[in-house]
């Protein structure tokens, strides 16, 4: 078959499945709807019940994706607006949902089981959207890049921008990367390990930037402090217009909202470890063997795709639609929306992933990212590889 015959024959059967991704930041919309004609609280949960329970259920039956787009029709489909368009259309909805739930907070009479609801559901469609920016963030176009740090501004984490960029993707699944999990860490101790040290990564590396070229970082320039400046003018616009009762909100759908981000960081590195190779002992190239990936249809239609992470990481301005899968990269269990919710839960959590990381390096701990202050256990579990490191300094 031809090249131009393949590009007319070859249609994206997901095509209008797509736009799944924007009904997450539509739902707030929904459940005050459901709310003011029912006058049942209970609906601010919505958002999350659909997100954490109703996704992880159907990704059970909704099975796997494990097609590739022909590399003939990827030019076609990467400068498919279509596409592009469903990554700008999530920003005003999350941002109309952000005042819906200022407002709700303030002014919507609600009990303690509303007021949680719509805390917890602003908090995840704005964590929700950090994977939006992180799609923007990635393309050259000046217009992407700064929606990206609008995406972010609402969680109060626009560095991310500098640090995922020029900072994860650089050390990713490295014992130097923040926001690679060691394997035999939980969950609840990468969390400050990976917020303090993202902020730190980004702040040294846009200060080095303005130093190269000899100039001063504090600049409107410095992309770190322009997306601080974004929250910060946010926040004081819906501060003024419903009141400093509204600040314990902002501040707690923020942490939500990153912490969301960060969760997912855990999972799609866990363990995975790049070796040192040659003399010069530079760590080998990214390749498809250093993230965790997921063929759920359902979730991957929700994320734009994320889990495809392993074409992402060695492709990363490829844009979601041609994210391709390959068989040689370590699968995970389930898709991303019910991994989240195992993370949570560090015994079941390394219950189903340590195995994996182990099986993945042939029982060769010595090639994992290890968490140090587990090794002992780790080497109790699972034992040494006879002849390696860790059989050298077993007891």
């Amino acid at each position: 078959m031809s090249t131009e015959t393949s590009r007319i024959s070859w249609r994206d059967g997901r095509r209008y499945l797509w736009p799944s991704a924007i009904m997450v930041p539509m739902l707030p919309f929904l459940s005050y709807g459901i709310v003011s004609q029912t006058g049942v609280e209970g609906w601010w949960w919505l958002t999350p019940g659909l997100v954490f329970v109703l996704i992880p259920l159907v990704d059970m039956v909704g099975g796997d994706d494990v097609g590739n787009p022909p590399e003939d029709a990827a030019k076609t489909l990467q400068s498919d607006r279509y596409y592009r368009w469903l990554t700008y259309l999530y920003l005003p909805l999350q941002l109309g949902g952000l005042v819906l739930g200022s407002w709700q907070w303030q002014q919507g009479d609600l009990g303690w089981v509303g007021l949680l609801g719509v805390l917890v559901s602003i908090g995840t469609v704005n964590g929700i959207a950090i994977n939006a920016a992180h799609e923007l963030g990635h393309k050259r176009e000046s217009l992407e890049r700064w929606l990206s740090k609008i995406a972010l501004a609402p969680t109060a984490y626009g560095h991310f921008y500098v640090e995922h960029n020029r900072g994860h993707h650089t050390r990713v699944a490295t014992p130097e990367d923040a926001a690679s999990s060691r394997l035999g860490e939980s969950f609840w101790r990468f969390w400050p390990r990976t917020v303090w040290g993202s902020l730190k990564s980004a702040w040294h590396l846009e200060s080095s930037r303005f130093a190269l070229r000899k100039r001063n970082r504090w600049s409107w320039r410095n992309d770190v402090l322009n997306a601080w400046a974004m929250t910060l003018a946010l926040f004081v616009v819906l501060t003024v217009a419903f009141g400093p009762g509204l600040i314990p909100f902002l501040i707690a759908q923020a942490v939500l909202g990153f912490s969301f981000l960060e969760v997912v960081n855990y999972l799609e590195h866990y363990g995975l470890c790049r070796q040192r190779v040659g003399e010069s002992g530079r760590y080998e190239r990214v390749d498809e063997q250093h993230s965790w990936n997921s063929n759920r249809l359902v979730t991957n239609m929700f994320l734009y795709q994320l889990q495809r992470h392993s074409d992402h990481h060695a492709n990363p301005i490829r844009r979601y639609q041609i994210l391709r899968t390959f068989d040689t990269s370590p699968q995970l269990p389930a898709g991303y929306a019910t991994m989240i919710v195992v993370a949570l839960f560090p015994p079941l959590w390394r219950r189903i992933m340590d195995p994996r990381v182990i099986a993945h390096y042939g029982g060769d701990l010595d090639q994992a990212n290890l968490h140090q202050p587990a090794r002992a256990q780790l080497l109790a579990r699972y034992g040494p590889r006879p002849g390696g490191a860790l059989a050298a300094e077993a007891p």
